[in-house]
């Protein structure tokens, strides 16, 4: 069986460990999530690394450097799901990873430095509302007020992860010395349509887009819809739309800037009654922070203009604004030969969506390798990326650790 057929299948055995048996479904710290540990932990051990989960749910699975007190590379993703998602988002990077080292052992490739793969189990944020826990504490920027944060059953973070055999007490220590790590590898499917529009099974990934988030709620007046006038009315469902346009509009203004109203929520909404009020969600994304925080000052604008000529009063508030993660030169360069030496085109790319590599963000190099999806479908049973798409990956990823090494 060849490298990335191995793969394909571990990820179609992995893809029938879920919580939900009508699909994929792998919330963090659940029942699915531990039999996962215990499956990847497995295929880790095959190929020569020592395990261990840390305090934050994360395995880890270590090889050793040849060079004492070695630096070390780390690469990985995430090993939780959305509900009812797709099988190669997250594991496809874990999977890989422990792949290209058991074939550089096959091979007797020593490498002087050492390597972590690293599965993450909180990258969605679906059960709880907070994300990126694991890779935040390899980082050293775990925030311990995400521990008391709780689900929809009212169980806390902190409650969960000693279910789950956890020390959350011992978080603090997984945090890395920047000055010990040569960098974060993770490679992912793109989730989107960029690299199947332009034939490419690979793409090298510039930065993980900031982020802005929040809600604008629309307060009009409601009336019965046939004895209050059209020229009378305070709508709060047509001030939305038209909110939704002006953000569509805004979104577009600029390259590697999108702008999303992805929730348009009427209460006592009903066929014959003027609404009354709206309350909207807005996402804004840009690989370039001034882009973004203008974006969303223009927005905010358009807002109150609109909302005061249709005579309704309208609040936005922005409750998430995560930062732009450029991704490290001297990696994406690596990647870049890497690619090249493989007989690819270096194409480089922004994420419009987040990951676990943007929490090294200011705290040690990082960089993602993007593998084509099938539509750029994400999120959904249907995901899919070739096993010829998937061969390619592995071996820029085997050339690209084993180059490194022979540099360190």
């Amino acid at each position: 069986m060849s490298g990335a057929a191995r793969i394909v299948a571990r990820l179609h055995e992995l893809n029938g460990v879920s919580d939900d048996e009508a699909g994929l479904t792998r919330l963090t710290l659940s029942p699915a999530h531990k039999r996962a540990v215990g499956m990847v932990s497995g295929w880790m051990q095959e190929a020569g690394l020592a395990t261990r989960l840390d305090g934050a749910a994360t395995l880890v699975g270590r090889q050793e450097g040849l060079k004492p007190n070695a630096k070390t590379l780390l690469l990985g993703s995430h090993i939780d799901s959305v509900r009812n998602g797709g099988m190669y988002d997250g594991p496809l990077g874990i999977v890989i990873a422990i792949e290209a080292l058991d074939r550089l052992r096959a091979r007797g490739v020593k490498l002087p430095f050492a390597v972590e793969v690293l599965a993450f189990g909180d990258e969605e944020g679906v059960r709880f509302s907070t994300s990126l826990t694991g890779s935040r504490a390899v980082a050293g920027v775990f925030d311990e007020a995400c521990l008391e944060t709780r689900d929809a059953a009212g169980v806390s973070r902190r409650q969960a992860l000693e279910a789950f055999g956890c020390d959350p007490s011992s978080i603090a220590q997984e945090a890395r010395d920047p000055a010990g790590v040569l960098g974060y590898l993770e490679v992912h499917i793109e989730q989107g349509p960029v690299l199947e529009a332009r034939g490419l099974p690979l793409g090298i990934v510039t930065a993980i887009n900031g982020a802005s988030r929040g809600e604008i709620v629309i307060t009009g007046a409601a009336g019965h819809s046939g004895t209050l006038p059209m020229n009378m009315r305070r709508d709060a469902a047509a001030a939305g739309a038209e909110i939704v346009l002006a953000v569509e509009e805004i979104g577009a203004g600029k390259p590697d800037l999108v702008a999303t109203i992805g929730r348009f929520e009427i209460r006592n909404s009903a066929v014959n009654v003027v609404p009354g009020n709206a309350t909207l969600s807005v996402d804004v994304r840009s690989s370039r922070d001034e882009d973004r925080a203008a974006a969303v000052e223009e927005i905010a604008a358009r807002v109150q203009e609109i909302a005061l000529r249709r005579s309704v009063k309208a609040r936005m508030a922005i409750n998430y604004d995560m930062p732009a993660a450029p991704c490290d030169s001297g990696m994406m360069g690596r990647l870049d030969h890497a690619l090249k030496r493989g007989g690819h085109e270096a194409f480089r790319l922004p994420s419009g969506a987040g990951h676990d590599a943007m929490s090294f963000r200011d705290r040690m190099p990082h960089a993602m390798l993007f593998v084509r999806c099938r539509g750029g479908v994400s999120h959904r049973p249907d995901e899919f990326a070739s096993e010829a798409d998937i061969a390619s990956a592995l071996a820029v990823l085997e050339d690209f650790i084993e180059t490194f090494g022979a540099e360190a």
